[in-house]
Formats: C-alpha cells, structure tokens, sequence
C-alpha cells in the first residue's frame, strides 16, 4: 500500500485544506466531528468551504449514553445516512482516532475519499487502513481506507489536552512490545517480517522517547516530533499492509479493557493511555517468562528472542517515561482492577486469535 497525498505538519496547516479540495474539484464535502472538535476545527473550515462556494454538510456525531463518541454501529449509520443524503464527494475527518476510523469506515462504505485533519497528537491510527470499531459490543478492526491527504496544524495540536498529548505518547511506547511480539511471531509462528518496517518503527520510537522531555512540556517542537512520528507509525504500518508494527499484546490488553468498560456501562479511557500501561504490563510479564520459562521459546530461535526481550525496557522503565510526559502508569488510575487485569492476561490474545504473540503463547502453552 502506498500513500501519495500531500502531509502537511506545521503551524497553520488547517488553511491549507480547502485549497486542497478546491484543487481537486471538490464541490460537494463532509465535515464529520464533535461538540468539541467542531469548535477546535471543524467550523473554520466549514466557514472557509462555503465562502469558496463548496457545499458542505456537517455531522456532529452524537455521543453514548456515557458521553463517550464511539466507532460503534450508531455512530457509523448516523455518518454513512447523512454522506448519502448530501452525495458527498469526500469527508474531512476532524478529530482524534475516534472520529476518524467513524470517518474512514464510512467513506469506504460509500465509496468516496477521507482527508485527516488531527485535533490531538493522540493515537497512530491518522493514516491506517484499519478502522477499530465496536461492533455487537465487540472490537473488530476491519478493512477500510486510509486518508487521501493528513493537514496536522500544529497551532491546533500544541493546544490540545495535556492526557491527549500523554495518550499519543503512550501509544508510540507501546511499539516496544508490539515490535517484539511481532518479531517473535516470525520467529516461533512463521509470521511475515519487515527488518526495513521494523527499523522504520524504531527510528519513530526513539526519537518520542529521547524528547520525552520537550513533548511532556508541550512545546510546539515536542509536538511536532510526537505527530511526526506517529504519522510514521502509520506509514509503516501501510508500508507492511497490516498493523503488526504498531499493535501486539499491548493493544489486545487495551481492546479487552475498553469492551470490558462498555460492557459495565462505564466512561471510556484514552486508548494510548490504555496502550501505555498495558506496555509495562506486558514488559513485565515478558521479562519473567524469560527468567522463568525460557521452554516456551523454540531452541533454535531462543538466543534471539531472549536478546529481543532484553531490549524491551522493563516495566518501571516505561512508567518512568509515562510519568515524565504526565500520563498515568497504572492500571487501577484506568479503573482497571485486578480481577479485570488478571483476566486480561489470560483473555485478551482471543481479540487477534490469528495474531502470533509472546501473550498467546504464554496462554496456550501445553
């Protein structure tokens, strides 16, 4: 999968967009946002639209009973009626990852193109195919598209929650873990493997963690490394053509955490706030095994995938880079117990049964 639409990551990017859709022919878009995003984005470009004569229709998607805008089935039905109704040509997806997979399923679903503009550097979902939606109660990420152009505006993004800032951060920690199950998977499951999208992941990884520093203090360079690299994140994950770079254990942890919310009729959490504790979760776990149960990794492949681990900074390491962009570290600042982790640990590898982790190994050991 390619990408070849213009990125644009600088102050004022968000003027940008309707000369990208006049220049393309667009006379007939959809803005989809909420409440907030709407005032934050979505109305400058609604207003800047229609000055340029292009008809525009607004979907505020409404929230659940929680207050939470979720990728569930209403959302997605209340988006595709209103692009059917108004013929939209292309949707302007206005917003952090929830609104955007809302925005890519349903521009698939009706078969017309999707432009990102961002509101938070919060997730690396911006650009993936992939929309995680919560279908019957349940999270299934399906097949869908990715963006034809991202307008990041960093006048927009350095305003944004300090959680919000913290949650994209921790979604870029969790490829420490995402990178070695993947790794392990190819070497124990016979997995498909990138050592160019491995690195390409990495170099992104790195690169938030050594300006942990500039990107917890908010600054508009922090900021632009964070968006950065998680716009990466999702070019590698579209370079590959599937999310195995960016999502393993720790993502399944975080999935199961967020039906079992749903379920309880509780608020939802930030998914990179999920996806950064469950990272150190998983490290830990990872660790031990191979203290403790080396015989779970194949003998021909066990010196590499000990080395693997020993990469994988521990637990406490990663709690430690949490702290410092102000995110949470723990489970239970999430609302999630010990009955609800410990199940997790034993459940959450059925949420990808055709995912090859260290987790799903541990879990259906003989």
């Amino acid at each position: 999968m390619s990408f070849n639409g213009p990125v644009r990551i600088e102050p004022g990017a968000i003027q940008a967009v309707v000369p990208y859709l006049k220049e393309n022919g667009y006379r007939h878009i959809a803005i989809v946002a909420d409440d907030r995003t709407y005032e934050i984005a979505g109305r400058t470009i609604e207003n800047a639209a229609t000055s340029a004569e292009i008809s525009v229709r607004t979907t505020l998607i409404q929230p659940d009973r929680q207050g939470d805008v979720i990728a569930d089935e209403a959302s997605l039905i209340q988006l595709i009626l209103d692009l059917r109704q108004a013929a939209s040509e292309i949707v302007i997806a206005v917003g952090s990852g929830t609104l955007h997979d809302i925005a890519r399923f349903s521009a698939y679903a009706v078969g017309i193109p999707f432009v990102s503009v961002p509101t938070a550097p919060s997730v690396d979902g911006f650009n993936s195919v992939g929309a995680p939606l919560i279908i019957r109660g349940e999270k299934k990420t399906i097949g869908a598209i990715g963006p034809s152009a991202i307008f990041a505006d960093l006048d927009i993004l350095t305003k944004a929650p300090s959680e919000m800032i913290a949650a994209g951060f921790g979604d870029m920690l969790g490829k420490y873990t995402s990178l070695f199950d993947w790794k392990f998977g190819s070497l124990a499951g016979g997995e498909p493997y990138s050592e160019e999208v491995a690195d390409r992941t990495k170099r992104a990884l790195q690169l938030c963690v050594d300006h942990c520093d500039e990107i917890g203090s908010r600054s508009e360079r922090g900021i632009e490394i964070l968006t950065r690299a998680l716009i990466e994140s999702g070019f590698a994950m579209l370079q590959f053509g599937q999310s195995h770079p960016a999502s393993g254990a720790e993502h399944h942890l975080s999935h199961y955490w967020e039906m079992e919310l749903l379920r309880s009729g509780r608020r939802q959490v930030l998914h990179g706030a999920k996806v950064g504790i469950a990272c150190g979760v998983i490290s830990d776990l990872y660790h031990r095994l191979a203290a403790d149960e080396p015989s779970l990794f194949p003998d021909e492949h066990r010196d590499s995938i000990l080395e693997a681990i020993r990469d994988i900074p521990s637990g406490n390491q990663l709690r430690e880079l949490l702290t410092k962009v102000g995110g949470p570290t723990e489970p239970d600042q999430l609302g999630i117990d010990s009955e609800l982790l410990k199940s997790s640990l034993r459940e959450a590898h059925h949420i990808r049964p055709n995912r090859f982790t260290l987790l799903k190994a541990y879990n259906e050991r003989k």
